[in-house]
């Protein structure tokens, strides 16, 4: 499965990832996690005597990217593992095994285990924060708590937000121009989207990405709906944070979230003028969320 479009692209995105990455400011360590569905990236940071939070991105984006923000702060708290997904943006490479058979859970869980990790914190933003809340209900035994940030519920016969990706990301996404890139850019995110556009670096890596990512190698990754009574399990160990700007909430409807939320009893945040990009335009307060909801 091939993650890039091209050669040349995808060297350009390794580059500025490797851009991002002096961009955090902390020491970090990258490694490689091979397994049943190829080899994850991962970088490693924090102390190691820290407890370990394990950190998903979404499909558009990569860890170097997601956590530019929030590394440094979480990485005082945490020992940080910041997981490329398979299949997505980054630094990870699919093997054969990664095909229509691709179960995220058995990925997490093989990559847990040749990490050591027994016992872990997870969040994630987007999809990861869909594979967060995944992992929580498939192996309950193996998280203590999660965030999810800007992704709903997977619950069976709740709506979802798949009928407003298309007028979110279209005509902008088909040609990313400068011009198009900050178009879209103002579209998922508050008045806060000069975290994105200001920092040359981010903008440059972000654009790269919408060029050069082949979004069909995400196929293999499926979301699946709950049940009511695994859904339930997550209530007084999974935190959710949403921008009232997101445009994937705002297509589902905000009252209807927001009522969805509350009718759960689930512990949510909401940040009144941030969207889905919202650990990156409210990161200082979206770090305090995770880090005292978790310890």
């Amino acid at each position: 499965m091939k993650i890039y479009n091209s050669k040349k692209t995808e060297n350009q995105i390794k580059k500025s990832y490797k851009k991002l990455l002096s961009l955090w400011n902390i020491p970090v360590n990258e490694i490689d996690v091979h397994g049943k569905y190829g080899t994850t990236h991962v970088i490693e940071f924090g102390d190691d005597n820290l407890p370990p939070l394990v950190l998903f991105h979404g499909v558009g984006d990569d860890a170097a990217l997601m956590w530019i923000y929030n590394a440094c702060e979480l990485g005082k708290h945490f020992k940080c593992y910041a997981v490329d997904t398979i299949g997505g943006p980054g630094l990870s490479v699919p093997g054969a095994g990664y095909d229509k058979n691709f179960e995220d859970s058995v990925w997490i869980e093989e990559l847990l285990d040749s990490l050591g990790l027994t016992k872990v914190y997870l969040a994630g933003v987007s999809n990861g924060g869909y594979l967060t809340q995944s992992f929580m209900m498939d192996h309950p035994e193996r998280v203590i708590k999660g965030v999810s940030m800007a992704g709903g519920i997977p619950m069976a016969g709740k709506k979802t937000a798949m009928s407003a990706m298309l007028k979110i990301f279209l005509p902008e996404a088909l040609f990313p121009t400068d011009k198009n890139v900050v178009k879209l850019v103002k579209k998922m995110c508050g008045s806060n989207y000069s975290a994105f556009t200001e920092n040359s670096v981010v903008f440059e890596h972000f654009k790269q990405l919408m060029l050069g990512f082949n979004r069909k190698a995400m196929l293999y990754h499926k979301v699946r709906k709950y049940p009511i009574e695994k859904i339930e399990t997550l209530r007084d160990r999974c935190l959710y944070i949403f921008g009232e700007k997101d445009p994937f909430i705002k297509g589902l409807g905000l009252d209807y979230v927001k009522n969805t939320m509350e009718q759960l009893k689930m512990n949510t945040l909401w940040f009144e003028d941030s969207g889905h990009g919202i650990n990156h335009e409210s990161a200082r307060e979206v770090n305090s969320a995770i880090i005292d909801f978790l310890k």
